[in-house]
């Protein structure tokens, strides 16, 4: 399977995928983005169009995490969980964003749900 098919299969499960994930004020979707080296989450009400939170390896707090991906991936779910326990959001809906459940994205949702979130 080459890239350019990978990568349009990936968009097609994001597309089915999205069709039932909707996220709201009370119950923000938590999207997940993950590159070669980098990941990303957010939280996000779909209804207004709004991201609420926001952490990512690329950010200046989040410089100096060291560890394998899977390790600095459940310590950026703890951070969202936190920020958003902080905000009074305690129920998310996980959107993995196409992505296979496995691997960094499990990670990063294990470290939410060790936090607190519920999903």
């Amino acid at each position: 399977m080459s890239q350019i098919d990978k990568a349009a299969h990936r968009q097609k499960i994001k597309a089915r995928s999205r069709a039932a994930v909707h996220g709201t004020q009370e119950r923000p979707r938590l999207c997940v983005y993950r590159s070669l080296s980098q990941i990303y989450a957010q939280l996000i009400d779909d209804d207004n169009g709004k991201t609420i939170i926001s952490v990512s390896t690329m950010s200046k707090d989040n410089a100096a995490l060291s560890g394998t991906k899977s390790e600095v991936s459940a310590l950026l779910g703890k951070q969202i969980a936190e920020k958003a326990i902080a905000k009074g959001i305690s129920k998310v809906v996980f959107d993995r964003n196409g992505f296979r459940y496995h691997g960094r994205i499990k990670a990063l949702a294990d470290g939410a749900r060790g936090a607190g979130l519920i999903f």
